[in-house]
């Protein structure tokens, strides 16, 4: 697994207003769409394209596109779904997916509730978004799940990680496949709720404006 923490002045910044618990919901939703949009550029330097001769107004020339089949970008439902547009703005000709997990609050253990993804999944590379790594529990099973249908090259964009969630996707994605996670923080620890310290508290609520 290859863990890359997106250092830039301006997204430390933007994570720090995000915290802020005085924050207005409106512009914590504005802040994440700005951020994931950073990150995806940063997710996507690896993204598979091909050469491509097109027609200018002087001559031909050759350049770049991106390459079938298209890459497919996955929401962790439901807070994922609030990153999904600064992920598209970068990708348009990406399909999604969509993956319904939830967390036991006994076990921390994840559970898939929904899924909207193809069959086949050979030779795609896969972006899955989700808000935090915290435990890892969801992240795993999400990667497990494109694994089984022919994934091996994935991608994850989260905001903020703990370190138990990065060892632990670490510790389960050994060198079997191509795994990558891009965050824009790495925070301190999990509290005693298997939730990120600092963190951004219940970062699923506010990206649908409940709060």
């Amino acid at each position: 697994m290859q863990l890359h923490v997106a250092d830039h002045p301006l997204i430390a910044h933007k994570v720090t207003v995000l915290r802020d618990k005085n924050t207005p919901s409106p512009t914590f939703r504005l802040l994440v769409d700005e951020l994931v949009t950073l990150l995806a550029y940063e997710a996507t330097r690896q993204v598979r394209v091909v050469e491509c001769e097109v027609e200018t107004p002087l001559q031909p020339t050759t350049g770049t596109k991106i390459a079938s089949p298209a890459p497919l970008i996955v929401p962790i439902l439901r807070a994922g779904l609030g990153m999904l547009d600064g992920m598209t703005r970068l990708l348009p000709s990406a399909e999604v997916g969509f993956l319904g997990l939830k967390r036991d609050e006994e076990t921390l253990e994840a559970i898939t509730y929904a899924n909207r993804l193809p069959d086949d999944l050979t030779g795609r590379q896969v972006f899955l978004i989700d808000p935090m790594l915290a435990t890892g529990g969801s992240l795993v099973a999400a990667i497990e799940y494109v694994l089984e249908r022919g994934a091996t090259d994935v991608t994850c964009v989260c905001l903020l990680a703990a370190p138990e969630g990065i060892e632990r996707v670490r510790t389960a994605m050994g060198e079997r496949v191509d795994v990558s996670v891009v965050v824009a923080q790495v925070d301190e620890r999990l509290n005693e709720q298997g939730f990120i310290v600092p963190g951004l508290g219940d970062a699923g609520d506010r990206l649908y404006g409940l709060v």
